[in-house]
């Protein structure tokens, strides 16, 4: 075996050739390709900058600026040849460049480092994932928004839950207004995640900068970011920009596994809330009348990787000291797996939520059913002064005789209602429908509708 030409690159250290298997373990071509564009786009900035500072002239700069440019074009087409003994994304194009353009393809790593390059690429990457996902959230937002809007205008109650248990009734559009708040927060993590990583670490070299006078405001500036890191050690050794999109991407799945498992209970005999959409669900291999919510189920099994990645790269980092080591090789694979696996996530829902048929008639019975007006009871009650503790009392005692002889509250006999106490009647039992419970809950940020339709334009203006 002839020594690797990263060898060749790199100088004569190196007398023996790298075992097959340490080449092939050590190797990260497989999957920081994706970083190419990000690559390319530092080294243009980097040689733009040495020219402007006087360490290269322009003849050089316009012979290296070109080359890269010529190999991205081969990349963008598909053409260009990834080799596993040129270890990563930049000794792969770094070597093409040589080729290219000969030996003056070297000055390009004037006052740089892979360990630099990689960071710039990787927060450039992340930046750019970090805000994609913001624009994904966004538009679903604004999905559950226009359903929120639509099932306001016919008042559609659903039942509420604790413990999974009927709870209290609620409008359906409070229930798509629940998933908005969350949906918001998700998208400012990204993009407050974006604001506190929109730093270049470009400059900062191996690791204590370097003694050539480059700009690195220039640098930065010239690739988008709002300023240079302001310590070098930090620049390659720290990843904290990478852990804060994973955790955002956590909370988000979090939240998208919430509303699967949802999605998912509501669809199914047993409950019969709503249908899913038949571009969005499956069939089964043997029995014909099924109709699966695979979409919502993967993407609910999913969040169990992109939980995964997250403590993943937390292991990583934690045990490595200042400034860069090879374990951060390992801080790639699971911020693209997030970013992918989200992308497509926000995708489907976006297209699957407005066709999604929810059945008002089944919902409301729903609602009507498990004592879900039983507060209302209480608080009639408490509102003409019994304490509400002797009013909960009260209450759950005539849930219990319901209960017992299958009726609703509301099934109750006027001698019933009045032996339990004096101010309960049938008439009061029939007036405190689900409809009458739902719009009496006109507190800030509860159920009725005036409140659920501020809510709605409080929403919009924001994403306006």
């Amino acid at each position: 075996m002839t020594t690797s030409p990263d060898k060749k690159l790199w100088g004569g250290r190196f007398a023996e050739a790298t075992d097959g298997l340490v080449e092939l373990f050590n190797a990260s071509v497989g999957f920081d390709q994706r970083l190419a564009e990000q690559d390319i786009r530092g080294s243009l900035a980097h040689v733009a900058m040495l020219g402007q500072v006087g360490i290269l002239n322009a003849e050089e700069v316009v012979q290296i600026s070109g080359g890269l440019q010529d190999v991205l074009a081969d990349i963008r087409a598909g053409t260009f040849e990834w080799r596993l003994d040129r270890e990563d994304v930049h000794m792969n194009v770094e070597a093409a460049l040589r080729e290219r353009i000969g030996p003056v393809a070297g000055k390009l790593h004037t006052a740089r480092s892979r360990n630099d390059q990689v960071a710039v690429d990787f927060r450039l990457f992340t930046k750019e994932a970090a805000l994609d996902l913001a624009d994904r959230t966004r538009a679903l937002r604004a999905v559950m928004l226009a359903e929120a809007e639509k099932h306001l205008q016919a008042e559609v109650i659903l039942p509420g839950y604790t413990h999974l248990q009927v709870a209290q009734p609620i409008l359906l559009s409070h229930w798509f207004m629940a998933y908005v708040a969350m949906l918001e927060r998700d998208e400012g993590r990204f993009r407050d995640a974006a604001q506190r990583m929109d730093e270049s670490p470009l400059g900062s070299s191996a690791l204590a900068g370097t003694p050539w006078p480059i700009d690195r405001h220039a640098t930065a500036q010239a690739l988008g970011f709002a300023r240079p890191t302001a310590n070098s050690l930090d620049g390659v050794g720290s990843r904290d920009f990478a852990l804060e999109f994973l955790s955002a991407c956590a909370i988000l799945s979090a939240h998208l596994s919430r509303l699967s498992e949802e999605l998912i209970l509501y669809s199914t005999f047993e409950f019969g809330f709503l249908t899913l959409p038949d571009s969005h669900t499956t069939g089964s291999s043997i029995m014909p009348q099924k109709k699966n919510p695979d979409v919502s189920e993967l993407a609910r099994a999913k969040t169990g990787r992109v939980f995964g990645n997250l403590m993943g790269l937390l292991t990583v980092v934690k045990g490595t000291p200042l400034a860069y080591n090879k374990d951060l090789q390992e801080d790639k694979e699971g911020v693209f797996d997030s970013y992918d696996t989200l992308s497509i996530v926000l995708r489907l829902y976006t297209d699957m939520l407005p066709r999604t048929q929810w059945h008002a008639e089944v919902t409301r019975a729903a609602a009507e059913r498990g004592y879900s007006t039983a507060t209302d009871v209480a608080d009639f009650l408490a509102r003409a002064g019994v304490p509400f503790r002797e009013a909960h009392e009260v209450v759950g005692g005539l849930v219990g005789l319901a209960s017992r002889s299958g009726r609703q509250l509301w099934g109750l006999t006027d001698a019933e209602l009045r032996a339990a106490h004096p101010l309960l009647s049938a008439e009061v039992a029939h007036a405190l429908t689900v409809q009458e419970s739902v719009r009496g809950r006109r507190s800030f940020g509860g159920t009725a509708p005036e409140q659920v339709r501020d809510a709605i334009d409080a929403a919009r203006r924001s994403l306006n």
